[in-house]
């Protein structure tokens, strides 16, 4: 193992220890009823209807683990809430304080600016004691939204990424102290509708952002950089594109159904004196892999300042509000 990057170990403060961090069985679940998501008689309410949020209603939705008269979503912007309403056919409102006191759970897709606005509103709406957080925050703590929240709610987190827009997307989910596992059960069946959820300790959240949150973004620009270079060497630009998404989706899948290390996958590729060999030369003489790794490291750092501390979140949000 390259020494620049060691094997991270569990946390020594971890206040769920019976959890592992990955474990393939502990992605196998149980079918769960829309009772066992949301109390009968309660509502779900996403608060944020931008992208992520509409996608996860639209999860929801296509999932049926919830049915469509049960769900409500917010947002501070009327022109997202029309067109959210209008596209997904339920009530999405500025003023949806009215609707908290009614829901068992709710999902925080805001900006971590937002969260001290949001929580507060949120404990002021009449918020039931048992409704459960789900907060998609980047960077910022359960410890911080429970601080933020000032109230003894369960809070679980989670990472998801934009893939989930087409269904396939990457979420780990952790528990705050109030939380059970039962209520993370019911936020990885929520994820699981737009993708894979795998339980993971908090203490590897911002390497996570850095790596499934923002890494759609990488692979986006390495596809370009392909695309392009298909260009340079004679192919329509249509046709480069097309080879080059079909085969980082074969590759990846190639990857998850097999359980081979990429490298073994690579070797099957790379022929003697052949084309292949030729071209990751060039890839290892353009240092492709420090570069990747620096990238990812470096979001990990940015990651970890986003949400420093409730007071930080809370400076940040001041600064929005004043235009700076």
């Amino acid at each position: 193992m390259d020494s620049a990057f060691p094997h991270r170990s569990r946390s020594l403060h971890d206040p769920h220890p019976e959890e592992p961090v990955t474990r393939p069985e502990s992605a196998i679940l149980l079918p769960m009823s829309d009772e066992m998501v949301i109390a009968d008689g309660l509502s779900l309410g996403v608060v944020g209807a931008g992208v992520m949020g509409q996608t996860l209603i639209r999860g929801l939705l296509k999932s049926d683990l919830i049915p469509h008269s049960r769900i409500w979503a917010g947002d501070k912007n009327s022109s997202t809430c029309d067109t959210a309403a209008a596209e997904l056919g339920l009530p999405v409102e500025t003023d949806y304080q009215h609707r908290v006191p009614t829901a068992d759970l709710i999902l925080v897709c805001v900006k971590p600016a937002d969260a001290p606005v949001v929580l507060a509103t949120l404990r002021n709406s009449g918020l039931r004691r048992e409704t459960l957080l789900i907060s998609i925050l980047a960077g910022v703590s359960t410890d911080m939204i429970e601080a933020l929240l000032g109230t003894e709610n369960p809070v679980v987190r989670a990472m998801p990424n934009t893939p989930a827009i087409v269904g396939e997307g990457m979420t780990v989910v952790c528990r705050g102290r109030y939380a059970s596992k039962h209520d993370l059960e019911r936020a990885r069946h929520i994820f699981e509708g737009v993708g894979k959820c795998l339980p993971i300790d908090e203490v590897h959240f911002n390497a996570i952002t850095a790596l499934s949150g923002s890494g759609p973004a990488y692979q986006f620009l390495i596809m370009e950089a392909l695309a392009d270079a298909g260009v340079r060497v004679g192919l329509p630009r249509q046709l480069a594109l097309t080879l080059v998404a079909q085969t980082a989706l074969g590759a990846a899948r190639m990857v998850l159904t097999t359980g081979r290390h990429p490298a073994s996958l690579r070797d099957d590729v790379t022929t003697p004196a052949g084309c292949t060999i030729a071209g990751l030369l060039m890839l290892e003489d353009g240092r492709v892999r420090s570069v990747l790794a620096r990238a990812v490291e470096e979001a990990t750092k940015t990651a970890a300042h986003l949400g420093a501390s409730p007071a930080k979140i809370s400076e940040m949000a001041a600064g929005k509000r004043s235009g700076h």
